[in-house]
C-alpha cells in the first residue's frame, strides 16, 4: 500500500481485516485502472471479485501487464452495456452484495441499476457519498450529493439525507452531526437552499429523518470550525463539528468536494447509496488508498445491511 499520511483511510480498512471478502460485480474492468483497483482490493482480503465483461478483452488486458486473474471468476458479456446489465443480474440472484464500477460511463451503470424491472431500485432516492479524508481534519467528511442528483427537491433531499446517516452509521459513526450548507446560515426567502434547510431540520424533528442531529441553514466555515460557529454565536449541536455536510445541489457538492481534493490534499472514496447494494464509483485519477477505502466503505455498509435485515427477520 502506498505512503500516505492518510491514517482515518487505514482505519477503515483496518476495520474489515476480520471480515471475509464480500464477492462484488464489478462492470467492466477493460482498462488498467479498473482491472488493478479489482486486484489490489482483492489482495487486501476486501472483496472477492467477479469479473464481468468481455473474457477475451480482460485477459488479453492482464496478460500485457502481467496481472493475476487466474483465481477469479470471469462472467463474459459482448460489450458495456451488456456488463452493466449482467453484473446487476448477478445482484439481484444474490451472487455478489457490492456493485462496482469498471472502464465504462457511469451512465451506463445507473442506467441498468434503475431500470424498473430488472434492475436495483428501491423506495429511497439512488444518491452518491464522498467520504473525505481530509489532512488536520480529525474525522471523515461525508460530502453529499456531488455525483448524482443535479438539483434535488426537497423530497430528494430527505433521501439524500438519510442515506447518508445510515452510511454514517455504517462506518462506526454513533455521533452523526449533518449541517444542512448553503451560502449563509439566516434564513432568507430569496436563497432556497436556506429555506429547505430549515424544512429538513423541521422534519427531523417530527421523525421523517433519523438516526443524526441536523441543523441548517449552515455555511461551510460555521459548519465545520467551532471557532466561526462561535463568532457568530450560533447555538447548535451541529455548528463546528458536522461530519455530514449535506449540499444545495451536485455543482456545489462537486465544487466542495474538488476543492478539497486538490488544494487541501483530501482523498475522497465515493459510494452510491439508495440502491439495492452500494454501488462503488472509482476514478481513474483516485490514488490506490481512496480505491481500497471506496471498497471497505462498501463493505461495512453490506455488512450494515446485512445485519439490519438479521434484525428485523430475527
Amino acid at each position: 500500500m502506498e505512503a500516505s499520511n492518510h491514517v482515518k483511510y487505514r482505519q477503515l480498512i483496518s476495520r474489515c481485516a476480520d471480515l471475509p471478502p464480500t464477492p462484488v460485480a464489478i462492470a467492466h474492468p477493460c482498462d488498467l485502472s479498473s482491472l488493478s483497483a479489482a486486484i489490489d482490493a482483492a489482495r487486501e482480503g476486501l472483496i472477492q471479485p467477479i469479473l464481468v465483461g468481455p473474457q477475451a478483452r480482460i485477459r488479453e488486458l492482464a496478460a500485457s501487464n502481467n496481472l493475476d486473474i487466474s483465481a477469479f471468476e470471469i462472467v463474459d458479456a459482448d460489450h458495456s452495456h451488456d456488463s452493466a446489465a449482467k453484473a446487476v443480474a448477478l445482484i439481484r440472484s444474490g451472487r455478489a452484495e457490492i456493485l462496482m464500477k469498471g472502464s465504462l460511463h457511469t451512465d451506463e451503470l445507473m442506467g441498468a441499476v434503475v431500470r424498473r424491472e430488472v434492475g436495483l431500485r428501491t423506495a429511497r432516492r439512488v444518491s452518491h457519498c464522498f467520504v473525505m479524508d481530509v489532512p488536520n481534519h480529525d474525522t471523515p467528511l461525508i460530502v453529499t450529493d456531488a455525483a448524482v442528483n443535479i438539483a434535488p427537491t426537497l423530497e430528494d433531499k430527505v433521501d439524500i439525507c438519510q442515506n447518508a446517516i445510515d452510511l454514517a452509521h455504517a462506518l462506526g459513526i454513533d455521533d452523526v452531526r449533518v449541517a444542512i450548507l448553503s451560502a449563509m446560515e439566516t434564513l432568507n426567502s430569496k436563497v432556497p437552499s436556506t429555506i429547505e434547510a430549515a424544512a429538513l431540520c423541521k422534519m427531523a424533528d417530527r421523525g421523517q429523518i433519523t438516526g443524526a442531529r441536523i441543523d441548517g441553514p449552515l455555511a461551510l466555515d460555521n459548519a465545520i470550525n467551532m471557532e466561526s460557529a462561535k463568532i457568530k454565536k450560533i447555538n447548535s449541536q451541529v455548528a463546528g463539528r458536522a461530519n455530514v455536510l449535506l449540499v444545495p445541489d451536485l455543482e456545489a457538492g462537486n465544487m466542495l468536494a474538488k476543492s478539497l481534493t486538490f488544494l487541501a490534499g483530501a482523498d475522497s472514496a465515493g459510494i452510491v447509496l439508495g440502491a439495492r447494494v452500494p454501488i462503488i464509483l472509482t476514478s481513474r485519477a483516485d490514488s490506490v488508498l481512496a480505491r481500497l477505502a471506496s471498497c471497505a466503505v462498501a463493505v461495512l455498509v453490506a455488512r450494515y445491511r446485512r445485519q439490519a435485515e438479521a434484525a428485523k427477520a430475527g
